[in-house]
């Protein structure tokens, strides 16, 4: 056999140790943990719902404005744009991970012009040439593969941790609309019944001024009157600070805003209901979250793998071609060098810091398996919780309604009454603040029904 096939059988043999794994690999082969989840849910799960698509259930809540402000706030998260960016950190650094098991290889182009003597006339020489240079790496044990593999994992934990900020800030976008909405309806109110207040207020004065009153009564309905007023005040103010702080979570011009919002003053979007998985295992296995902890966890597990693989024997190919021009005097002289040189280099003493790292890499290990335990738990709960707000909101609403509607017709009865003299003016303010607090409780349900189902969409995921 001559050189250039004995060259290029060790070729052939050495990329046969690395592609076909003839050799263990090191590290623990991670498996992906069965979700530590209960059989069941304990909370009663909703009605009249079915298990759909959730990916545009923010345009199905019969409300035009409220996907919108959404699509604006993510264009204008911070949050969104760094998980995006740890994204393409991520995906560099998978392809870099996934490169680094091939050959490099390096070129470089030289000349030298040089003039010299030994005792006889200047010699003039051009040297011209041209190197190619290989190195590689081959992966005997897996270490390299450990790098792909943690790398490939923690691309996909950034790819969960996005869409879990995606739904984050749709839900926390949809929050702060709730919230402007029932402020409106409560100023509505407080208008309205300021407005009533005043008016009482006036004819308590006529009457007073002609002597039909005390001046007890005027004093009192005055008293009634101004105190309507205040709470419009600060309830306008609360309302204008809703707007601007839903003007910082979307970038929209305040103005523009303020128009949109008019044209549906105080309405609460309609969630549409839907369907859970009766299985939590199953139900957990979408959150975004959940998701970003397990595959943390498969980094964890690759990097064990890869701190074991320092402790083994590295083979480095390299070798080089270059070709060479020599002008001397007029004369010219061709030649051509090159090179294979396989090393084998194994640690030999380090003080132990391999096995450090390779302890490390465990410790970490234990700690991601901890915190995706506790992603588990944490999303057990959040459901566990969403679902008991919308039992409750539920359970509630026919109670709600009823009240509200008698102490509608209470306030109608007790103001005949006193427009007939039958009762005091005491009497119609005490019926009055109760009908508002009735409507104000009703008005409060539709808002925490309404933020229930948002809760129930944040807590499976989205």
């Amino acid at each position: 056999m001559n050189l250039r096939q004995h060259t290029a059988a060790t070729l052939l043999t050495l990329l046969g140790l690395s592609a076909c794994s003839v050799l263990p690999r090191v590290g623990p082969d991670y498996q992906t943990p069965a979700i530590p989840a209960p059989a069941g849910w304990q909370a009663p799960q909703p009605h009249n719902g079915q298990i759909a698509e959730l990916t545009d259930w923010w345009r199905r809540l019969d409300d035009p404005l409220l996907p919108e402000l959404i699509d604006a706030a993510e264009r204008e998260s911070a949050s969104l744009a760094q998980a995006r960016a740890r994204i393409a950190q991520a995906r560099a650094s998978a392809v870099a991970a996934d490169v680094a098991g091939l050959p490099t290889v390096d070129g470089s182009i030289a000349a030298k012009r040089a003039a010299f003597t030994f005792g006889a006339p200047t010699t003039f020489q051009t040297t011209r040439q041209a190197s190619v240079m290989a190195n590689w790496e081959i992966d005997l044990f897996g270490g390299l593969a450990r790098d792909q593999q943690g790398a490939e994992a923690r691309l996909a934990a950034s790819a969960a941790r996005w869409h879990a900020a995606r739904v984050s800030v749709a839900a926390e976008t949809a929050d702060a609309y709730l919230q402007l909405r029932y402020q409106e309806r409560r100023l509505a109110q407080a208008e309205a019944d300021a407005a009533s207040r005043a008016a009482t207020f006036e004819l308590t004065r006529k009457l007073g001024s002609a002597g039909f009153n005390a001046p007890a009564d005027v004093a009192l309905a005055s008293a009634s009157a101004a105190d309507g007023a205040a709470s419009v005040a600060d309830l306008r103010a609360a309302r204008d600070r809703q707007i601007k702080a839903l003007v910082a979570l979307t970038g929209l011009d305040e103005a523009e805003l303020r128009r949109r919002l008019a044209t549906a003053s105080g309405r609460f979007p309609t969630p549409a209901a839907f369907a859970i998985d009766t299985l939590p295992a199953r139900l957990l296995a979408q959150r975004p979250d959940v998701a970003a902890a397990e595959r943390d966890l498969a980094a964890a597990s690759a990097a064990i793998g890869s701190a074991a693989a320092e402790r083994y024997p590295r083979l480095t190919l390299a070798g080089f071609f270059t070709p060479m021009r020599l002008n001397t005097n007029g004369q010219h002289t061709s030649a051509t060098t090159w090179s294979i040189s396989p090393t084998l280099a194994m640690p030999l003493f380090d003080g132990g810091r391999i096995t450090a790292n390779v302890e490390a890499a465990r410790a970490d290990y234990a700690a991601a398996e901890a915190a995706y335990r506790q992603a588990v738990r944490n999303a057990v709960s959040e459901v566990e919780q969403a679902l008991v707000r919308l039992d409750a909101a539920a359970t509630r609403e026919a109670d709600v309604r009823r009240a509200a509607a008698g102490y509608r017709q209470a306030y109608g009865a007790t103001e005949a009454r006193q427009r007939a003299g039958f009762a005091s003016l005491l009497e119609l303010e005490d019926a009055r603040r109760t009908l508002l607090a009735a409507d104000t409780t009703v008005a409060g349900w539709e808002q925490e029904r309404a933020s229930a189902w948002i809760a129930l969409y944040r807590a499976i995921g989205g």
